[in-house]
């Protein structure tokens, strides 16, 4: 059975109408991750038994398989009470899964930071939030602006995981599509091209971003 270009194009708008969906998990759990990355990192910093917690927590999350998150958390919490939705639990597992990554980019970007800058800080005695708020953060972004891009894409390409939760992103409209025909190659293949150009799109401003960020910071 040969390659059916014309079949691939008439699964191309039923593919197209989950990327949506995709789009928009890979974009809340980019944000979540972040968020939770960059707590762990301010909670590692603050040292302490909380900051050796964090520690080890961050090793854990990144020493274990995306899919084991989203496992956890859709067919384990329920034996404790705890139901969450399809949708729910990919967002959480593949924010909790990169927050583990993302607390060791914000730790690079923050140790690319003169010490001399916390130091003035300190000097014109600025708390440790205004400190982290109008010091810290806008010259991390600076740093991180690539590794988060990136980042960005993985957990864009990691949305297929969701497919095993019926959650209706992209691949698992073309594995429907594929189930009621018995075709593989068209729609897996046009799924593929379809995250090629997303990654493509994301990559590109991404690199655009950190030209602005960096031609900002030499001003």
């Amino acid at each position: 059975m040969g390659f059916d270009l014309a079949f691939a194009v008439s699964s191309l708008p039923r593919i197209l109408s989950a990327a949506g969906t995709t789009l928009g998990v890979a974009l809340v759990s980019c944000v979540g991750a972040a968020a939770i990355g960059f707590f762990f990192e301010m909670v590692r910093r603050a040292g302490g038994i909380a900051g050796i917690a964090i520690g080890f927590v961050i090793d854990f999350i990144r020493s274990t398989p995306v899919l084991a998150w989203l496992y956890f958390l859709y067919f384990v919490l329920p034996f404790y009470g705890v139901r969450l939705g399809s949708m729910t639990v990919g967002i959480l597992g593949l924010s909790l899964y990169y927050s583990g990554y993302l607390a060791e980019v914000f730790k690079a970007g923050i140790d690319a930071i003169p010490k001399g800058q916390q130091e003035a800080a300190r000097a014109l005695s600025l708390g440790r939030r205004d400190t982290v708020i109008y010091v810290i953060a806008p010259q991390m972004l600076r740093n991180i602006a690539a590794p988060l891009g990136n980042y960005f894409v993985s957990i864009l390409k990691a949305t297929p995981y969701l497919a095993v939760l019926a959650v209706p992103e992209m691949l698992g409209r073309a594995f429907d599509i594929a189930s009621e025909t018995y075709r593989y190659a068209e729609p897996l293949s046009v799924a593929a091209l379809i995250f090629l150009a997303l990654a493509l799109v994301i990559s590109h401003g991404v690199k655009r971003l950190e030209r602005r960020l960096l031609a900002v910071g030499t001003r």
